[in-house]
Order: structure tokens, then sequence, then C-alpha cells
């Protein structure tokens, strides 16, 4: 693994080095924190943190004093902390391309490793430099956004939080194999961006039919491997720290759902909480729902099943044929979770038998297939192969 500490700037040692500040269950007393005299030992943890002051393609703007979120996050009680690090404040270069290469090679590194990033801060066109770190690793993603709105900017646009999915649409090779976003505003997104995102088999679910079956995020986060979450989608009552908030959006506890499906989620190996403006932060009221969101990550995380593909052997098998006699979709329900997945044809290069690809799936796709139709889903994916 590359030296990561050149990376980082520790955290403040009057803080951060006295453990008994903290209680016995506190996690600022558990966690593993970069300061002057001590990096943390990277090797053997399994979700890494760290800040980032990246701003220059957003309105947002950074802060140099000590991160509120942390703060926050140190301060709330864990049983049995899973091994996190705190990596510390990353090193904002002379050039912004300096900048977002420093952050790509740090999250190659760490999810190449098995080891999760957390990234507190920075505008959200730092999910670019994170997508780029998948691509180095020639790994195929699904992207999970939550966000109020597309940022696919035009073409001729430079890298900015408003352009950033463009860049990552357009970027050759593309390693982008899905993309859905979770609660678009119907006012902020042009009818011509949605009628683009599904002719490309994409998913976007407007925050209303997100409220309305709030349970089909879970397979939509097994299915994902790296969630990027623009505050923005919260509504400004709960996430005022913000300068592009709004007055509706999801509420505190639809984001801790969110983020606690994202960690039990055995394919999430990244997440970004972007856009966090510390300046407007004065009652810390953002702060404390981004950490409270952390905590629900983690706390997902503690209770993940290792059920990335079904284990054939312990599930149930359903097989629902349609009317014309020649279509079958293939259910498998997992008998110790209770979690669904569909199996979809395809031929892998070099083999002449077909083969299925495993997409996470709810009770509901199963009820739509008896029913006659063919699940979104299921096309969708079934299109990429084709």
């Amino acid at each position: 693994m590359i030296e990561l500490n050149s990376y980082f700037k520790p955290l403040n040692s009057e803080i951060y080095s006295e453990k008994d500040r903290w209680e016995t269950t506190q996690i600022g007393r558990l966690i593993d924190s970069h300061t002057a005299d001590h990096f943390p030992d990277v090797k053997f943890s399994e979700i890494a943190i760290f800040n980032v002051s990246e701003y220059e393609g957003s309105k947002n703007k950074s802060n140099e004093q000590d991160c509120k979120v942390r703060s926050s996050f140190y301060s709330l009680h864990y049983d049995e902390l899973p091994r996190i690090v705190d990596l510390g404040i990353l090193q904002i270069m002379p050039t912004r391309k300096e900048t977002f290469q420093g952050i790509q090679d740090v999250c190659e590194a760490l999810i190449n490793e098995g080891i999760i990033p957390i990234i507190i801060g920075g505008g959200h066109d730092v999910s670019y430099a994170v997508y780029k770190a998948y691509a180095t690793l020639n790994k195929f993603i699904t992207l999970a956004v939550v966000d109020n709105k597309f940022d696919i900017g035009l073409e001729e646009d430079k890298l900015a939080s408003f352009s950033h999915l463009g860049k990552m649409i357009s970027h050759k090779p593309s390693h982008l194999f899905h993309y859905v976003n979770l609660a678009y505003q119907s006012y902020f997104v042009s009818p011509l961006a949605i009628k683009m995102i599904k002719g490309m088999n994409f998913d976007a679910i407007r925050l209303g039919d997100l409220k309305a079956n709030f349970q089909e995020v879970e397979p939509i986060m097994r299915n994902s491997d790296f969630l990027s979450f623009d505050i923005s989608a919260v509504r400004d009552a709960y996430a005022g720290a913000n300068v592009y908030s709004s007055p509706n959006g999801l509420d505190g506890e639809d984001a801790c759902k969110i983020m606690r499906y994202a960690g039990v989620s055995d394919k999430i190996s990244a997440i970004g909480l972007f856009e966090y403006n510390q300046n407007l932060d004065e009652n810390n009221q953002t702060a404390f729902l981004l950490s409270q969101m952390m905590w629900y990550f983690v706390d997902g995380y503690k209770k993940r099943k290792n059920e990335l593909n079904p284990n054939l052997k312990s599930c149930i098998k359903y097989t629902v044929s349609f009317e014309d006699g020649k279509n079958e979709i293939i259910f498998y329900k997992s008998q110790s979770s209770g979690r669904w997945w569909m199996g979809v044809p395809f031929i892998a290069e070099g083999k002449k038998e077909l083969e299925n690809y495993f997409i996470a799936c709810s009770y509901h796709d199963y009820e739509v297939a008896n029913q006659g139709e063919v699940p979104e889903r299921w096309i969708k994916t079934y299109k990429k192969f084709a």
C-alpha cells in the first residue's frame, strides 16, 4: 500500500490525543486517529474516514477550523466498534488536479485492500476522483447518488459539482455499469435529462416515489458499490449548512435509513458525504446529522451477512414462467436473511453456455413477475448484457 500518511495532515493533538476525554464506549475513545506523533495502523482496519476541503467546483466553502462532523461523531456511543481509523485531513495541493489525484490515490489504495473510505465534505465533484479510483482498479461499478438533481452539465463544462456525473458518463473507457439517482425533485431537473438518464437504462427515483416505497432502497444499496450523498437532498430544516439546500427533501430519519441500508450491503465499498459547509453550521445541526448518518452506516456494517451473491444451497428457488411459455425468471430467497435476488442470463466472454448474473431485488419484483410483467430492474440489467 502507498504511504498514506504523506497525503494527510494530523488532527489537533490537544483534542484527539487525549483519549481519556471520552467515555469508554464513545467512538472517540475507540477509534485510531492520526495525530502529530501517531499515524493509524491502516492495514488491519475495516473503515477509514477522512475529511476533504476541496470546494473549487462548488459554491460551498472550506473552513480551517476543526471538523464539526468529526467531533460530533467521536462523541457518539457504540458497543464493539469495528476497526475504524481516522486518517485526518486530506492535504490540499497547489493545483486542483493534484488534489483530485491525491483523493484518487487514497481511495484506490483503500478499496484495493477491502477498506471502506468514508469521505466527509468537499464538493460533490469529489465523487469523480473516487470513480477514477475504481476505474484505475478496473472495477465496473454501480453508482448510487442521493441528490435532489442530476449533475450532468454540458459537454464543454469544466469538472464541477453541477457537471461531475456528465464527466463520469463520458469517461473512456467506461467503468460505470449502472447509475441510480435517489430523491431527485422534478422542478430541479430538466425533462430531457430524465429522458436521457432512463434512455441509458439508468434509474432515477423521484423524492415522492422514494418516500412511498422506502423499502426499495435496500436492494438498490445491495447492488451498489459507491454511495455518493449530496446533503442538498436533505431538506434545509435538517441540513441547512449547504448553500444548495432547499425547503423540501429527505428528512434526517430518511438519510439515516439510507446509510444503514448502505452499511448492511455487502457490496458498498466507498461512501462520500458531500457539500457540507461548516461556515453555515452555526448550531452544529448538520454536523450532528452527518455524524449520526455515519453511525448508522457503521451499525449496518456490523450486521453484514456476507451475502454478496445468494448462497444457492441455502436459498428457496422460485421460477416464474410467462404466458408465452418460452421465458422465465428465477428468483432466490435466502432462508437466513430473507433477501431476494433475480437471475439475469448472459453469455460470459469465452464461454458458450448461459450464466446467471445475480441482481438484488425485493419481494415486490417477485409479485410483479407473478402478475405477468417483467420487473424493470431485470429488463435494465438484461439490456446491459445484450
